[in-house]
């Protein structure tokens, strides 16, 4: 490995597109390079220049849309000393919100990419496991020095570091193309949050196997959810389900079009010892679902859905299918009752957001209210410069 700063190739920028580095954005489009090495490798470790050979930074070449992701504004020697840095400022972070060694929550996410310092480089903690997934080629290139960082910085806290790179990278590096244990091995696979147990499928599941970030999302439903009826849509490992029945619900109904899912969470139901009369699964489409109530068959509707806009080419198709299933949801739920709605996609904005449920509001001709704004858990924090980081956008409607 380089591990001279002087020695990593140079990426100069054309005139005028530094402005963006130097408000510690970290991310370099195609656009603004000027001059890059012939056949620069993608992941490659790269200083960054303005057009007058001034340094900008330090990064990894990505060779797509987003050609480098800063990791310094400055120069900086990229080494398991640097991740040790990160990580230790990652660790104090989760220290300062008391999520570590906390019995109560044995879930949380230590780095979340931009949010760390670290573009690329997702690291969830599922008890005594860490779940790394490598988002860019650079960082899957390093994933053996992250760990090593990482086992480190954790003193002692792990037993098993998991690589869950594969679907993030699969299909653009073929050597990311099965997931495995970089160290150890898992020996439970159950972790509490919020004093409810949870089994974890990082091996097979959906992203790193639990969705960390609605975590203060589902201790809210919990508290309005005493004698409701719930329709949890899109379950997968039922997290607000459970939550419900938690908050005193009497009746919850999770749907998914996985029957993995579906199986994790019966079994993450019946983990906390609720009884099979409280709950219903049922494996179908959501939108099918939703399209079939009577109406007035729930008081609480859950709209939790997996990214309908991946990018911006898909962003208008994406707003239509956040409409269609908001539509749905406020024309059917009983009067009075709360619409917990979601979108995790990073293209559409917070306002745009808003401005497609209204539009399935006026659609569905009911009165609707903002009771709360959602977003993601405090240890997926969103860099100021970065405002793309803040991903997960929600609202708390009231349906007259």
């Amino acid at each position: 490995m380089q591990n001279n700063p002087d020695s990593y190739p140079t990426i100069v920028l054309q005139k005028g597109k530094e402005e963006a580095v130097k408000r510690f954005h970290p991310w370099i489009f195609s656009g603004a390079i000027k001059t890059k090495p012939l056949g620069i490798k993608t992941g490659a470790i790269v200083t960054v220049c303005d057009f007058q050979d001034k340094v900008l930074g330090t990064g990894f070449y990505e060779g797509e849309m987003i050609e480098v992701k800063l990791l310094s504004f400055n120069s900086k020697i990229i080494d398991k000393a640097f991740f040790e840095e990160k990580l230790f400022d990652a660790l104090r972070l989760r220290q300062q919100l008391g999520l570590i060694d906390n019995p109560e929550i044995q879930a949380y996410r230590l780095v979340h990419s931009e949010g760390d310092g670290l573009p690329g480089l997702i690291i969830d903690i599922y008890g005594k496991t860490a779940v790394l997934q490598a988002q860019s080629t650079g960082m899957y290139h390093q994933k053996q020095v992250i760990c090593n960082a990482l086992l480190k910085v954790m003193q002692g806290r792990l037993e098993a570091v998991f690589d869950k790179s594969a679907e993030a990278l699969g299909r653009m590096n073929k050597d990311a193309e099965t997931n495995d244990y970089l160290f150890g091995a898992a020996s439970e696979n159950t972790v509490t949050e919020n004093g409810l147990s949870f089994s974890v499928d990082w091996e097979k599941g959906q992203k790193t196997g639990f969705f960390i970030d609605q975590r203060d999302n589902r201790q809210l439903l919990r508290s309005l959810s005493k004698d409701k009826r719930v329709l949890n849509t899109f379950s997968y490992s039922g997290g607000f389900s459970v939550y419900a029945l938690a908050g005193g619900a009497t009746a919850v109904v999770s749907v998914d079009s996985s029957k993995r899912a579906i199986e994790l969470c019966d079994k993450n139901i019946l983990l906390n010892g609720f009884q099979a009369t409280q709950y219903q699964s049922v494996c179908q489409d959501a939108k099918k679902y939703l399209e079939q109530l009577q109406g007035n068959d729930f008081d609480i509707i859950v709209l939790d859905p997996p990214a309908f806009a991946k990018n911006h080419s898909s962003r208008h198709k994406g707003l239509q299918g956040y409409k269609y299933i908001n539509y749905e949801a406020i024309k059917k739920i009983d009067h009075g009752g709360l619409l917990f709605t979601f979108s995790c996609s990073q293209a559409v904005d917070r306002s745009s957001f808003q401005s497609i449920v209204m539009a399935a509001a006026i659609e569905a001709q009911r009165p609707v209210r903002i009771l709360h704004y959602h977003s993601q858990s405090a240890d997926h924090p969103v860099s100021i410069f970065h405002p793309e980081g803040a991903y997960l956008k929600g609202l708390l409607l009231q349906i007259e």
